[in-house]
């Protein structure tokens, strides 16, 4: 817990459900200040609402944006310039069409959520004066990208964008290492969030042991995070799934990506 007077802000995208919901109350648990960033700005009120119940000392703020939109991304920029000790950069969805039959504004929505957002909202922690720990004389930063196990595979634009974020995150890990900021990808597998059922896919015949809580998986990236790892893979059977994934040749890869992809439709 965060000492009182010393307390710091943390700002997650996403926050209304899910992965990010989970991490603002793990977030408040830890003694931060927040920043709740979704669209759905009364969702966004009944999270603080919950949140202030319980954690009754610490500051939040609400700010309803649209991450597909240059307004709503310029928005959240701002904020962060403002100065951040945490960003979560964990607002997403998916689309359950393939690329040569889905409509090309959605995709385009996707890369803006998935890719533009993270990596303008990523750049500006990373500049920002407002990150300068002036006792300390240098930034005090932690960053968590949620991308996916489905970086590893051929799955579509989802699967391109994340693999994008992955990449980025262990090139600022290799980059800022020795630093005090602390950059991860976070890889989870299916977990248990509206995610799936917002892009309207079929996921009854997944096995119930694939499945993972949000909890589950933001206690173990924030673990892995303190523990400087350049990617989290919560779940034993996904760690095993990320190295037959990586290691596995590439048409197999493809085949049961794009396999995986017609099932959810």
């Amino acid at each position: 817990m965060i000492e009182e007077g010393t307390r710091k802000r943390a700002l997650v995208t996403g926050a209304s459900a899910g992965i990010g919901e989970s991490f603002t109350r793990l977030l408040a648990r830890e003694g931060y200040d927040l920043v709740l960033v979704a669209r759905d700005l009364d969702r966004l009120k009944e999270r603080r609402d919950a949140l202030l119940s319980t954690h009754p000392t610490i500051s939040i703020e609400l700010l309803s944006a649209d991450l597909s939109t240059e307004e709503g991304i310029a928005a959240v920029e701002d904020v962060v310039r403002s100065g951040v000790s945490v960003l979560i950069n964990n607002a997403g969805f998916g689309i359950n069409k393939s690329f040569t039959r889905s409509h090309i504004d959605h995709e385009k929505d996707l890369l803006s959520v998935l890719v533009t957002a993270p990596l303008r909202l990523t750049h500006a922690a990373l500049s920002a004066s407002g990150n300068q720990d002036a006792s300390a004389g240098e930034r005090d930063l932690k960053i968590i990208n949620v991308s996916s196990v489905a970086s590893w595979i051929a799955g579509g634009t989802y699967s391109a964008a994340k693999s994008y974020l992955t990449v980025l995150s262990e090139s600022l890990h290799t980059e800022l290492a020795g630093s005090s900021v602390k950059v991860m990808a976070l890889c989870p597998g299916f977990t248990r969030t509206e995610f799936h059922q917002r892009g309207r896919m079929k996921m009854s015949g997944l096995p119930k042991f694939l499945w993972m809580s949000a909890d589950e998986v933001t206690t173990i990236a924030w673990r892995d995070l303190h523990a400087g790892k350049p990617i989290s893979v919560p779940g034993w059977h996904y760690k095993i799934i990320s190295v037959i994934a990586r290691a596995a040749p590439r048409p197999l890869v493809r085949k049961v990506g794009m396999n995986l992809r017609a099932k959810q439709r």
